[in-house]
């Protein structure tokens, strides 16, 4: 098990949903194995288009109204551009009523072996089947998201939910 060792944000606007990203630092390594994997990254600015087939990921409801699931679920998205901000990769299972769901907040749009997106909002009820699903685009933050990874060194600002900024 790990903990949250530094929490880095870039910018979050709560009102536009805009830079829906963070990158936590663990206090420890993950081991690589069948189920582990390190995460591919695009370059910057090099999102996906609409029509690519995608995985979304997560930990959420099974609908609106149902519990969280034991197990990580997977669902096969298309990315749209239609009724979706311009600032976000946008999603629909074409043909069913499905999508992220409310918990799946944070899991990844993987597209072609890349994470693309990052779980951000629905619009209406789960898996509405009208309007996509939002993601951050990961893309957009590609640069930034690397200068985290380099800078060893570096302190970042402390946030009040990085746990080193507790005092007791």
């Amino acid at each position: 098990m790990f903990t949250i060792q530094r929490v880095f944000e870039n910018g979050f606007d709560p009102q536009r949903l805009l830079n829906d990203i963070v990158i936590l630092q663990l206090n420890g390594s993950a081991t690589i194995n069948s189920n582990v994997r390190v995460a591919r990254l695009p370059a910057q600015n090099q999102g996906v288009g609409s029509g690519v087939q995608c995985l979304a990921m997560g930990w959420g409801q099974l609908g609106t109204t149902q519990p969280p699931p034991n197990i990580l679920q997977e669902l096969n998205v298309t990315v749209v551009t239609t009724l979706c901000p311009r600032s976000n990769v946008c999603t629909l299972v074409p043909r069913r009523q499905a999508g992220i769901c409310f918990g799946d907040s944070g899991g990844p749009l993987v597209c072609n072996g890349l994470i693309q997106g990052i779980d951000s909002f629905i619009r209406g009820s789960c898996g509405s089947g009208f309007y996509p699903d939002a993601f951050a685009p990961v893309a957009q933050f590609a640069n930034w998201i690397d200068s985290i990874i380099r800078r060893q060194d570096d302190r970042p600002s402390v946030h009040p939910r990085d746990p080193a900024s507790r005092t007791l």
